[in-house]
């Protein structure tokens, strides 16, 4: 299965966040979160975490923050334990999937009013045609780059693979002779959002969830 949790930050909700689940972490992801001048940013960093719990409660052995680490291209894992993860966060809302059954990457993007055409370098050929002829090219562009992000994500290099160097065709992507498959994850109307896993998965296998008031989670550290 492939569990995907997201939540929607709450001004409300940031005293309880800051006073109550900030302290269950170790003491330096405690001072990154502290350091954010806008509590926007501190409670979505602090979400994805939770979501994070929340995914990993699906399976047998209990995952703790002291049990991540980075891989040279500062992907977060749970080392040797075949446990996969991504975390992602744009606007107002913060998202993670977590698997068992192989490497996963997500994105999600509120999709603003920019210029497009400033984003034509990390295109491929192919790619800037579908979206320079499409009849709504801002959705058309998210769709590429949410796709991109999270094939990137999903491979483990991050934005050390540029963008341009690869090309989403049919929902699928390769990077180093590694195929990615990409699906939809509609959360809601305002965000482009989409996971790539470097296996085929069926949608019966994708669970969806929101967690609208995050629950206690005693054993984080």
């Amino acid at each position: 299965m492939i569990y995907i949790y997201y939540s929607v930050i709450s001004e409300n909700n940031h005293k309880k966040l800051m006073q109550e689940f900030l302290l269950r972490f170790p003491i330096d992801f405690q001072n990154r979160i502290t350091s954010y001048r806008r509590w926007q940013d501190a409670q979505l960093s602090i979400l994805g975490r939770i979501l994070l719990y929340r995914g990993t409660d699906h399976f047998d052995k209990k995952y703790k923050e002291i049990s991540i680490k980075y891989n040279k291209h500062k992907k977060p894992n749970f080392g040797e334990e075949k446990v996969y993860f991504n975390i992602s966060h744009s606007g107002e809302i913060v998202v993670c999937a977590v698997t068992n059954i192989c490497d996963i990457g997500i994105d999600i993007e509120l999709q603003r009013d920019i210029q497009i055409e400033d984003f034509q370098p990390q295109m491929t050929e192919g790619e800037w045609m579908k979206i320079s002829t499409s009849f709504n090219k801002r959705d058309s562009f998210y769709k590429y780059w949410t796709q991109k992000e999270a094939v990137i994500k999903g491979c483990g290099k991050g934005l050390s693979v540029p963008l341009k160097s690869f090309e989403i065709s049919q929902n699928t992507a390769m990077i180093d002779d590694e195929k990615f498959f990409l699906k939809e994850i509609k959360l809601d109307d305002k965000y482009k959002c989409y996971i790539a896993t470097n296996m085929l998965v069926n949608e019966a296998c994708i669970k969806i969830s929101e967690v609208v008031s995050p629950d206690y989670y005693p054993n984080l550290i």
